[in-house]
This record gives structure tokens, C-alpha cells and sequence, in this order.
């Protein structure tokens, strides 16, 4: 999977100038852990290093978004995170001003209905399907249902 590229001033204000950015972004994995072990993290100049055990490519998903979602991130490298290969059919969406899931899910699934399906997947990152902004990155998973 390798790098991921993020806007670097958007997303969510975890680490202040006397704060550890690798210890915060760290502790909002885990906070929010998907299914991670042995989880570590640096932060160099706006790149999250990750590294750990995941149970699965999806875990691996969320996790990148967790730390990417962060103002201060511009890059999350997960080439030292031990998983399952990644499913093809997922994609990553950024979204724009005038988003909405439900107009997400519309242009992804052909169904503005199917918008909790991808707040389900991105819990993590989102926690009120009425709240994203643009330049948040977001997982959007096949529809197999």
C-alpha cells in the first residue's frame, strides 16, 4: 500500500506546538482503535510513520485514515504495518465543499439511500454523518450488499 498524501491544513487539531504529535496521534488511534496491535508512530515534517499488526486490510484503511484525518499530516507511509493484502475495490474520496454522504453514496452507489453504509465505514473519522468538511479523506468501500 505504501503512502498516502492528506491536506496538511485540514482535519481535525490534535497536537499544539509543546505537544508530542506522534504520542497524540497515537493515543487517538488508539482511542478509536480499529484492531491494531503493537501500534507505533513517529512524525517527521507533516509524514506519519505507522508500524504494528493489523487483523485486516480494512483495519490498515481506517487506520490511515485516522492518522491522515489530522491537521499537520500531509503524508501516512503504513509500509511497516504487518496485514492482510488490501481488497482492490476499495477507493478513497476527498471530499469537496457542498458534500454530503448521502451525495456521495448517490454518486458512488447509484443510491443517495445507501449513505450509512459508508458512515459505517468510517466511523473512526466521522462521527455525525451531518459533519464532514472538505479536504477530509474518506474510505468507500464496494457495495456488496
Amino acid at each position: 500500500m505504501g503512502l498516502f498524501d492528506f491536506a496538511k491544513d485540514m482535519g481535525k487539531k490534535l497536537f499544539g506546538s509543546n505537544d508530542d504529535p506522534a504520542e497524540k496521534i497515537k493515543e487517538s488511534i488508539e482511542d478509536n482503535n480499529p484492531g491494531i496491535t503493537d501500534l507505533g508512530v513517529t512524525f517527521n515534517d507533516g509524514t506519519v510513520d505507522l508500524s504494528g499488526k493489523a487483523e485486516s486490510a480494512e483495519v490498515v484503511e481506517k487506520v490511515v485514515l485516522l492518522a491522515g484525518n489530522v491537521k499537520g499530516v500531509t503524508e501516512v507511509n503504513i509500509d511497516n504495518i504487518d496485514a492482510p493484502a488490501p481488497e482492490p475495490e476499495v477507493q478513497y474520496y476527498t471530499i469537496v465543499s457542498g458534500d454530503s454522504l448521502s451525495k456521495i453514496a448517490k454518486h458512488f452507489y447509484n443510491n443517495a439511500m445507501d449513505y450509512p453504509k459508508l458512515f459505517e465505514a468510517n466511523r473512526e473519522v466521522i462521527k455525525d454523518p451531518d459533519l464532514i468538511y472538505p479536504g477530509q479523506k474518506i474510505r468507500i468501500p464496494p457495495k456488496t450488499w
